[in-house]
């Protein structure tokens, strides 16, 4: 992931200044929550457990980026 973070060049740090983290986490939450939730087959505790983050914090993910209702 270090590698990864490296080839983000300066200018995407300069158009994004103070939102770096922000934009980030949001632009890698969904995709994310998507593909655990794939691979646990929609299970949500199982998913938690895959993520370490506790259900009811997942489930508020969840509603709040739109993939569940």
């Amino acid at each position: 992931m270090e590698k990864e973070i490296g080839n983000l060049n300066d200018l995407f740090f300069s158009e994004h200044q103070g939102r770096v983290y922000r934009f980030l986490i949001e632009s890698l939450e969904k995709p994310l929550f998507r593909k655990v939730l794939s691979l646990t087959n929609g299970n949500q505790m199982q998913a938690s457990r895959v993520l370490g983050i506790n259900r009811n914090t997942l489930r508020a993910k969840l509603k709040k980026l739109g993939i569940i209702t």
